[in-house]
């Protein structure tokens, strides 16, 4: 994602994180940063051109001014003053990738998404229905209709593990909550479960999409905590509990794996990541040099663990959800 300080708003910017990424990565790691640039009211149609080009940057994000952290230098007006980045996007089959919430503070916090949809998205697919869009991190049954009544390979969504497992409840059960506070806010029961279903359906329309955000403690336990959860460690194991409770671990690999890539245009991942149903305790907290992050889940107790490589390999009785496997 491109919300740093100072934000990747151009390819000559993504290129050089990137590479500032491989370099902190150990010798023998295959993972490969996929780079997105940060849609600002002065993005140009050549910086586009620019990021197709350079082949790492693979998409360009929206952040409405305000929507989240990090997004003081996002978007005023998009039809405004984007409308020539946007059409450029479409010409060069460039996905947009959207925080999708009105910032308008008259608009209550719980229906942001849906008027964002209502006011921004269906305006745009109606005025560029070729534009590839991503509706990341949705949160309500507003977003699920709505991406279930676009054109398939045009629309389509993330889904966050604590948007699956958690409502609106958890920011405030025992006291506030500050690590289950995240941008968009977690919603009432009922759009969790819609989102469940369709998550579970098997619908090529929507895929994973953590948004993991590891905030140092004492920015998320503060008078003015950040938005955020650390997810990263426990994402692929509520992700399987949330299948198997709906009856449906035959389709969780084509969530995780297959419908991502495939919006995208990208190859399928050919490692393999096994899960074997056996309980093991989250971390209560995990130390960094810059600080301690608290996981999502902190001190808890999981029903699925995942591992990877040779060590997959000598797992008995497991639930696979490889690139390989259909």
């Amino acid at each position: 994602m491109p919300n740093l300080k100072p934000p990747i708003t151009t390819t000559a910017a993504a290129v050089a994180y990137r590479e500032s990424i491989l370099k902190a990565l150990p010798a023998d790691s295959n993972f490969t940063p996929l780079m997105t640039l940060y849609l600002t009211d002065t993005t140009s149609p050549n910086e586009i051109k620019l990021a197709r080009r350079s082949g790492v940057v693979f998409a360009v994000k929206l952040y409405p001014a305000g929507a989240t952290t990090n997004s003081q230098d996002g978007v005023t007006d998009l039809f405004g003053k984007c409308l020539p980045v946007l059409e450029e996007m479409v010409e060069e089959n460039m996905p947009l990738l959207v925080h999708g919430e009105v910032t308008d503070p008259d608009v209550d916090v719980f229906d942001r998404e849906k008027v964002f949809i209502d006011t921004v998205l269906q305006p745009l697919i109606q005025r560029l229905p070729r534009l590839k869009v991503v509706m990341e991190h949705i949160t309500t049954m507003d977003a699920v209709r709505f991406v279930e009544s676009g054109e398939e390979g045009f629309l389509a969504a993330t889904v966050t593990p604590q948007h699956l497992i958690l409502n609106r409840n958890a920011l405030f059960q025992g006291g506030l909550q500050p690590h289950n506070y995240c941008l968009p806010v977690l919603k009432r029961e009922t759009h969790r479960q819609a989102i469940v279903s369709a998550v579970t359906s098997g619908s090529k329309r929507f895929f994973l999409g953590t948004d993991s955000a590891p905030h140092e403690k004492q920015r998320k336990e503060c008078s003015c905590g950040c938005a955020g959860i650390f997810n990263a460690p426990v994402a692929i194991s509520l992700y399987a509990k949330v299948f198997e409770e709906a009856g449906a671990l035959d389709k969780l690999e084509a969530f995780t794996s297959f419908n991502g890539p495939d919006f995208y245009g990208l190859p399928r991942n050919t490692s393999k990541i096994k899960l074997t149903k056996a309980s093991w305790k989250v971390p209560d907290s995990l130390s960094f040099s810059f600080g301690n992050i608290i996981p999502m889940f902190a001190g808890e107790t999981l029903e699925w663990q995942p591992c990877v490589g040779e060590k997959a390999e000598m797992l008995n009785e497991v639930q696979e959800v490889g690139a390989n496997k259909g």
